[in-house]
């Protein structure tokens, strides 16, 4: 099984995800399934959210349409192409996080494409997409059935990668400590607002907040404004997301972080739907957005120099630009380690 077949295979699926994504009909055959299977994959989209509610319909559709812009011909050969692809299957254990829909996706997909064996532990949050889509990619590599397992529990492993929380990360380094691993711990993303960042700039800046309801590592949680900047414009460039509070867990959030702010009498901002709190924290809950202001960039730079460790992407005009934080490219690889490095130089 040659890369060139993988990667044919992985187009077809991402030619499907795509549609089921932009919530198109069925397109025909040459989409590689038959109606009925086109549209049993659409109503475990429509009906996930009652597995895992933070998995709403829309922004499960929008992790499928992420994907199909991903899985392209040439964005996967761009990819693999300054990587060395040993023919040595290496079983590789995949833990997988639940936070999102599909959030592991990306290191099956590195395992694949680096032609070694993948052990999959999905997360019981997000246990009903990924083996729908696995027999989509059987459909069109038979061979990859015998390189893909879905398992209970990881054991005969030659090495793991494994994301969670700091919590977790300590039992994954107890466990998978003496075999060669990425263990991936809590991160986040901040904001960086000038002055002049324009309005337009702000409203995007609110789905880097807002989408998935907040709780991707990607998500910003922490907003730098420079001193001076107007929060009645950040205010009035995000209301169009107000929408998130009629979603119940996260409204309950909101609910709870305004009552326990108020009973401690801590100072806040709020806008009918996102807290904003002045701290030097990085992580916010879900319907809270921390804030600092910042006096001039050697002060923003040390500031951002201190977060690095935690820190997984910031949001900018120099950097991600806004809104674009959670369609990240293949290479922007989870925490800036690079995956296919680590498996292709599997000994």
């Amino acid at each position: 099984m040659t890369s060139n077949t993988i990667i044919s295979a992985l187009c077809k699926l991402g030619e499907l995800m795509n549609s089921l994504g932009k919530k198109d009909d069925w397109p025909g055959f040459e989409i590689g399934i038959t109606e009925d299977e086109f549209n049993s994959i659409d109503q475990i989209i429509q009906t996930v959210h009652h597995r895992n509610s933070w998995f709403t319909e829309n922004y499960v559709r929008m992790a499928f349409a992420s994907w199909g812009e991903l899985l392209t011909e040439q964005n996967l050969k761009n990819w693999i192409a300054s990587y060395s692809v040993k023919d040595c299957e290496h079983k590789i254990g995949i833990i997988m996080a639940g936070n999102l829909p599909l959030v592991g996706f990306h290191d099956l997909v590195s395992v694949i494409l680096a032609n070694q064996r993948a052990l999959v532990k999905m997360s019981s949050d997000d246990n009903l997409l990924m083996p729908a889509l696995l027999n989509v990619l059987y459909a069109h590599c038979p061979d990859l059935k015998n390189r893909i397992a879905l398992v209970d529990v990881l054991e005969d492993y030659d090495a793991v990668i494994a994301t969670g929380s700091n919590n977790s990360s300590r039992y994954f380094e107890a466990y998978f400590g003496h075999v060669p691993h990425i263990i991936r711990k809590n991160r986040t993303s901040i904001g960086i607002v000038k002055k002049n960042t324009t309005d337009k700039e702000l409203k995007s800046l609110g789905k880097d907040i807002f989408s998935y309801y907040g709780l991707g590592c990607r998500n910003v949680t922490k907003v730098f404004f420079e001193q001076g900047f107007e929060l009645d414009r950040f205010f009035s460039a995000i209301y169009d997301y107000n929408g998130v509070v009629n979603m119940n867990k996260y409204a309950n959030n909101y609910d709870y972080h305004k009552a326990l702010f108020l009973m401690n009498k801590e100072e806040f901002l709020d806008n009918g739907f996102l807290l904003l709190k002045e701290s030097e924290d990085d992580f916010s809950p879900v319907g809270v957005l921390n804030y600092e202001y910042y006096s001039s960039q050697e002060e923003l730079n040390l500031k951002i120099e201190n977060r690095k460790g935690h820190t997984q992407c910031i949001v900018s005009a120099g950097d991600v630009p806004f809104g674009k934080s959670q369609h990240p490219q293949m290479t922007d690889y989870a925490d800036g380690v690079d995956t296919l490095k680590f498996l292709t130089e599997l000994n």
